[in-house]
């Protein structure tokens, strides 16, 4: 059975998933209306600003239906933006932030500081041999997780070494940096066989 990945393409680096998800060997979509998402098995919900994304799911009314699918056991992964929204729990949000929820963690917005703080460096990723080059652009952080959750990335540098920017739950994803950014794909063929192995 071939699986169909949908993007969240309300705002953000929807293109360059759909690239990289196509690279990967899947047939992605985009998602911007309840019916495109009861199409598809899995959904990625890009890096770009957290805030935007979650005011346009709900002006678009898929923030219900993407919370139902996440809850009923739908693989999802998220990058950047896409860690905060399916976090549980989020650190200096704004008072309107919303959250797509799944991840039994507290994540923090923009941890890693401004957009002039964005820097890039390579992190060792649980189960892939060779290190992994991360773009971090105004990034979160993982601030605490439940027992369920597995990190899969830490910060080993700098002010931030020890700080967790990749997570698994089950079928949920994500990270803090930005790999549709890289044309490495391995984290996108990850997200590719859990969707297959749900």
């Amino acid at each position: 059975m071939t699986s169909r990945i949908g993007v969240l393409a309300l705002q953000g680096d929807v293109r360059e998933h759909m690239v990289a998800l196509e690279a990967a060997g899947v047939t992605a979509s985009t998602v911007r209306r309840p019916a495109e998402l009861d199409q598809v098995d899995a959904i990625v919900v890009p890096g770009g600003e957290s805030t935007t994304i979650g005011k346009l799911l709900v002006t678009f009314e898929l923030l219900e239906p993407l919370r139902k699918r996440v809850r009923d056991g739908m693989p999802a992964f998220g990058s950047c933006a896409g860690m905060i929204l399916l976090a549980d729990r989020v650190l200096d949000g704004t008072a309107d932030q919303v959250s797509i929820g799944g991840l039994d963690m507290t994540v923090r917005r923009n941890a890693f500081g401004r957009q002039v703080d964005s820097f890039e460096g390579d992190i060792r990723f649980v189960g892939l041999d060779e290190p992994v080059h991360a773009v971090f652009i105004r990034a979160p952080w993982v601030e605490a997780m439940g027992d369920a959750v597995e990190p899969l990335a830490k910060v080993e540098d700098g002010q931030a070494a020890g700080r967790i920017v990749a997570v698994r739950q089950g079928p949920l994803l994500a990270t803090s940096f930005h790999p549709e950014l890289t044309g490495d794909l391995r984290v996108h063929r990850l997200f590719v066989s859990m969707v297959r192995e749900a």
